[in-house]
């Protein structure tokens, strides 16, 4: 249920009274999570009626993305930043529902590739178009604002050593 006032605000000024510190960055840690929450309540309404998870979807999609349309499973975990069994689950689950099928690699028998089938590809371009409907969950914000969000939250994730700068 809506508020009739913006929590986070509140919390700030509650914040700054009690002199804690750092009130900008508890006010936009947080709103940075409730949109989070915002974000993935839109994307997995889009995408349940397909029975994918986010977490599916995004495999899905960098399989989708890859030039043979398979890549180690390593690789898929180092891409979408998961431990390994993270992975395996999410593979798993894909191999069962039909859209994903597992193969030896071709060169190097430790390793295990993952490629997306026709039926995969055909799941994907579904749930694409079914999210990008939602707009991500961040309706209300103009192409420009969200290319600024991407280059702000660009700089935290390069001072986290997600990637050089």
């Amino acid at each position: 249920h809506p508020l009739d006032f913006d929590a986070i605000a509140e919390a700030r000024r509650q914040w700054e009274a009690r002199d804690w510190g750092a009130p900008a960055a508890m006010s936009a840690t947080t709103s940075i999570m409730r949109v989070q929450q915002i974000i993935l309540a839109a994307v997995d309404e889009a995408l349940r009626p397909l029975d994918l998870t986010f977490a599916r979807y995004e495999a899905l999609v960098l399989l989708a993305f890859s030039r043979q349309g398979s890549l180690p499973m390593g690789k898929m975990g180092d891409r979408l930043m998961l431990h390994p069994t993270s992975v395996t689950n999410i593979i798993d689950r894909l191999e069962k529902q039909g859209l994903v099928g597992r193969l030896a690699h071709p060169t190097d028998r430790r390793t295990t590739l993952a490629e997306i089938t026709e039926e995969g590809r055909r799941v994907v371009t579904k749930a694409t178009a079914a999210v990008s409907a939602t707009g991500f969950g961040l309706d209300g914000l103009t192409h420009d604002e969200l290319d600024q969000i991407t280059t702000l939250l660009r700089k935290t994730r390069i001072a986290a050593g997600d990637f050089p700068g």
